[in-house]
């Protein structure tokens, strides 16, 4: 290899390049985007369909058939889910390549323009929404005022939204809990009864002045004018001022019998704050900055802001981000510092001071090399980069470990300092790049994982790759060059401070060597005894346990209150706050921000806010950060406690690590006809709710509601002429009002001009008597005379899954119980229901996401085993040399099982993850054994003679690139997080097993598959 004598010969040249990777990776490390989690493309789309007064089997019919055809019809997709409710479906699609995630939305937006005119011409809302991981916001701000008007909140709430937008890294800022400003028309039924005024007199008026009708245009000479109606109102006066009807001499106007001012329109979602009412202002950062940065200019603008709140007004951050990603940004870099210095000790331990310099110095300067490629490739610092950075310092320093120790063996049988490094170098060049390139194998097919699961770990194996490459290029010249200015041959001493050398020549002479001998003697017997130990490992595999992602160590929670279809606004408000003071009671707790009517505006990348509906609200909790190891107790207590509350499911929910899903357990219910569906999902219910581990149950179909029908005496009202058409309109207004028209001001600005009653602001049922509704004849009649109002069985909720009927009942798994057999239980009772033909289930959730996510990885570590293969295959120029490598791999399962066992980690998707690196980083021992035995071959030494002494030559750095990959995974492992301790644990343990008996096996691999006629070759 002549790339380590260029390097030392030309040792300027090598210099500038190094120095030249650091220089860059330390501009990298200070500016390069700071985040908490990985971005994640989301090739994804929701489409919104609103059709008020439509039950859900009519909105299937009209609505959501047509809509799923047309998505259905374009590539790639591979799910499409639709809730369909009273008036309102909300179709989610999504597609398998990410990569193209803004192309498919351009073709959901184009599917729907087409469909358009399939769909019904009154339908109020058709929508497609775009789903990105960037709408995650990094700080909601809260204005708090108990007496503002919100009219006047609103435009306070816009002036800082402008504000926020306009400072450096602001993707978006947006309002929430606003209600929508309208002008009211109050109609007073007493007075308009007196004047034989109906409901349907008022209507027709104001909608008739608020007609503006084009003029068209007219010629007048050479020229030619466009005619401008007025239709508009400009004013609440010209409201006030419009004509209902005319008796005798009398002109009755809107003033005459309504009140007419500007008012909130009825609530449909309402924030407050620690119990005080508020208006919500989100910001969302632009992808690539540093939060960090953005986070400062919006507290710095905030300040500015605050100056010019009127009086009653008060401003208050509820949320910021960069408080979580300072501690995870300080843990890892801890952990990657705590790992460091654990390598330089062990190290320093068993090499010399020179050598353990050389060896620490590759460290930092690989990394920071590594960090200007990982900057330059666009991604960001965030936990998946720094983990994977951990990961790779304990292998980095293998490569600079074994050059080094043969750099000081060639120096210590007598050669030259500059001869020996470039010797030392080359002659371990190709195994080091061997053993690289297998490491290499291992994580590059992570890279090439599909689908969100894929996307999140994706910074992960990236860091690793490129740390290990600047790692190969730093040990193949900086490594020689630095040994050639500061190696010196070794000289006899008396006395020395570190008996570690002393101890592990004594270990390799009375002990390792004879035992190798012996096994060596007896080869069968030592496997025999090696398999039996790895078949019994096995049989412990099913008390592990497999799982996908854990909990998220957040000092955060959600509780969603979700009484049944049907519950007002009012009484779900009432629930939430029940809710609210029990939290705000906690001395735990930080904050409570209570939603009523949608989800929390979003602030975790895996948590979508539900929208806008009457009977839900949610709370986004959190916890001084001191108490953040509570959160878990907090969470069964606060449940235990909420149960007791009739007629409302409580969900208190944890955050989670990984993508998004529907729930831990996800149970879809297949079939044709609703009332069975509804059926069956309740004994799917039933048996959810009778799994220990299930909690927060929820099963929509399964509600029971009730609505009301307006049943019209179709002969009375033929007799009396009245229109159907007006009765329908005024049960409307009478019960929560009609919009007829809009006014836009002088400022420009628009608003709904929405008819109701006087005095039902709350409105009842009692309202229906007081209305009067007018027949052809000008006659005015009760409306009670002509219909009643019957109570009658509300059609249940139901979903589509892939354009079929289906119900949906999902729960969460507690802490202690395992997802995997949570779901087992529950699919096992459910194989003892009676299912109907054509019925049936189907598991989705975390299973189906894991079986999704643990078929990419395995095909990844299948990709990875072929590709380190053909590697071997090419540097020994063999098959069964190979073979002899790869018998690392079933022993390091041993320890993989072992050590999960213990420590009472699963084997998740993380600890899978772990498993395929340490495919490529066992090898590396046998590799080195074998290429080194295949050099004393190629001196004249028999097979046994040669097995032997390449075990006792290669124990030393074997035993130390083990024990600093340990040394550096370490402090991750033990850092109590759960994301990341399965994963290091599981390194950790199968890289003990595999090298203690590939320093066995391997040797006694060697000789029973090598003859003694095999060609030696160098």
């Amino acid at each position: 290899m002549r790339i380590p004598r260029l390097a030392v010969n030309n040792y300027q040249f090598t210099l500038v390049v190094v120095l030249l990777g650091v220089v860059l990776g330390g501009i990298s490390l200070l500016t390069m985007p700071r985040s908490e989690d990985p971005q994640v493309t989301l090739a994804m789309a929701d489409v919104i369909a609103v059709y008020p007064g439509t039950t859900p089997q009519d909105m299937e019919k009209l609505v959501v058939d047509p809509i799923e055809e047309a998505l259905n019809s374009l590539d790639d997709v591979k799910e499409i889910k639709t809730v369909i409710e009273d008036g309102l479906s909300l179709t989610h699609i999504e597609f398998h390549e990410l990569e193209e995630a803004e192309d498919y939305y351009d073709d959901v937006v184009q599917a729907m323009a087409q469909v358009r005119d399939q769909l019904p011409a009154d339908l109020l809302r058709l929508e497609a929404l775009r789903i990105s991981p960037s709408d995650v916001n990094i700080m909601m701000v809260a204005l708090l005022s108990e007496s503002a008007p919100y009219r006047d909140l609103k435009r306070i709430a816009e002036r800082l939204e402008t504000r926020l937008e306009a400072s450096p890294g602001v993707k978006q800022a947006d309002v929430w809990a606003i209600p929508d400003q309208q002008v009211q028309i109050r109609a007073d039924l007493e007075r308009m009864g007196h004047l034989g005024i109906s409901l349907d007199n008022l209507l027709e008026a104001v909608q008739a002045a608020a007609v503006n009708v084009p003029g068209g245009h007219v010629d007048a000479g050479n020229r030619r004018f466009t005619v401008r109606t007025s239709g508009d109102f400009k004013s609440i006066e010209d409201i006030r001022s419009t004509t209902v009807k005319a008796i005798g001499d009398h002109i009755v106007f809107v003033g005459d019998i309504a009140e007419v001012e500007f008012a909130d329109a009825d609530p449909t979602h309402e924030a407050r704050v620690d119990g005080k009412r508020a208006v919500l202002v989100s910001v969302a950062q632009r992808d690539g900055t540093n939060i960090f940065s953005v986070v400062e200019g919006v507290r710095e603008t905030l300040g500015r802001f605050q100056d010019d709140l009127p009086e009653g007004v008060t401003s208050a951050v509820v949320f910021d981000q960069t408080g979580s990603v300072q501690k995870m940004v300080t843990v890892l870099t801890g952990n990657l510092l705590q790992g460091l210095g654990l390598v330089g000790i062990v190290v320093l331990l068993v090499l010399s001071i020179r050598q353990s310099l050389v060896v620490v110095l590759a460290i930092p300067v690989s990394m920071m090399i590594a960090i200007g490629w990982i900057d330059v490739a666009g991604y960001g610092l965030q936990q998946m980069t720094i983990a994977g950075l951990v990961i790779a310092l304990g292998l980095l320093v293998d490569n600079a470990i074994v050059i080094t120790e043969n750099i000081g063996r060639l120096l210590a049988e007598g050669e030259k300092t500059q001869q020996a490094a470039i010797r030392g170098t080359s002659q371990m060049g190709w195994a080091v790049a061997s053993g690289t390139a297998t490491t290499l194998l291992a994580f590059v097919p992570m890279m090439m994982l599909q689908g969100p699961t894929g996307q999140f770990i994706r910074s992960l194996p990236v860091a690793v790759v490129f740390t290990l490459t600047a790692s190969l290029l730093v040990a193949l010249t900086f490594t020689p060059l630095l040994s050639s200015r500061f190696l010196r041959p070794p000289t006899a001493r008396r006395f020395t401070l570190n008996p570690i050398p002393w101890l592990l020549e004594r270990f390799i002479r009375y002990l390792y060597g004879p035992l190798l001998g012996l096994s060596l003697r007896f080869p069968l017997l030592l496997l025999a005894l090696a398999l039996a130990v790895f078949a019994y490992s096995l049989t412990f595999f099913g008390a592990v346990g497999v799982s996908l992602f854990p909990k998220a160590e957040k000092p955060q929670f959600m509780v969603d209150v979700r009484p049944p279809d049907g519950t007002s606004y009012d009484h779900t408000r009432r629930l939430a706050l029940l809710a609210e003071e029990r939290l705000l009671g906690l001395p735990e707790v930080a904050s409570v921000t209570t939603n009523i009517g949608r989800g929390n505006p979003r602030v975790y990348y895996n948590i979508r806010p539900k929208r806008e509906t009457p009977n839900y609200a949610q709370l986004f909790v959190q916890f001084h950060q001191q108490h953040q190891p509570q959160v878990a107790t907090v969470v069964e207590q606060l449940r235990e406690q909420l149960a007791g509350v009739p007629g409302v499911e409580f969900e208190v929910k944890e955050f989670t690590q990984g993508p998004p899903i529907d729930a831990a357990v996800a149970i879809w219910v297949v079939g044709d006809n609703i009332d069975t569906l509804k059926e069956l999902s309740l004994q799917v219910e039933e048996a959810v709710r009778g799994e220990p581990g299930a909690v927060n149950v929820d099963n929509p179909t399964g509600n029971y509601k009730t609505d009301l029908l307006v049943d019209i005496n179709r002969d009375k009202a033929g007799l009396l002429g009245i229109p159907l058409v007006t009765i329908d309109r005024s049960v409307r207004t009478s019960l929560v009002g009609t919009t007829v028209g809009n006014m836009r001001d002088e400022l420009g600005d628009e608003y709904d001009i929405l008819v109701r009653l006087a005095d039902n602001d709350k409105p009842s049922l009692d309202d229906f008597d007081r209305v009067t509704v007018t027949g052809l004849g000008g006659a005015t009649v009760p409306l009670r005379h002509v219909a009643r109002m019957l109570p009658v069985p509300g059609q249940a909720s139901f979903r589509h899954l892939n354009l079929e009927r289906t119900t949906l009942v999902t729960a969460d798994v507690a802490r202690g119980y395992r997802v995997a057999e949570v779901t087992a239980n529950i699919a096992a009772r459910l194989d003892g229901v009676d299912w109907p033909p054509g019925y049936g289930y189907r598991i989705g959730g975390e299973e189906q996401q894991r079986e999704e996510s643990f078929a990419g990885i395995t095909k990844a570590l299948m990709i990875a085993l072929l590709g380190i293969f053909a590697v071997l295959v090419l540097q020994f120029r063999s098959f069964l040399q190979p073979l002899i490598v790869f018998a690392a791999i079933p022993f390091a399962i041993i320890g993989v099982i072992f050590c999960l066992l213990l420590t009472g980690n699963t084997f998740s998707f993380m600890a899978f993850i772990g498993f395929s690196s340490l495919v490529g980083i066992v090898v590396n021992n046998s590799i080195i054994l074998v290429d080194y035995a295949n050099q004393l071959r190629s001196r004249g030494l028999s097979v046994q003679a040669a097995a032997l002494e390449s075990g006792k030559t290669r124990l030393v750095p074997i035993l130390l690139t083990t024990l600093t990959t340990v040394g550096g995974l370490l402090p991750l492992t033990l850092s109590s997080s759960t994301l990341w301790a399965p994963l290091g644990w599981t390194i950790i343990g199968g890289l003990i097993s595999s090298s203690v008996l590939t320093l066995y096996v391997v040797p006694v691999l060697y000789k029973l598959m090598t003859p003694e006629s095999a060609k030696r070759s160098g």
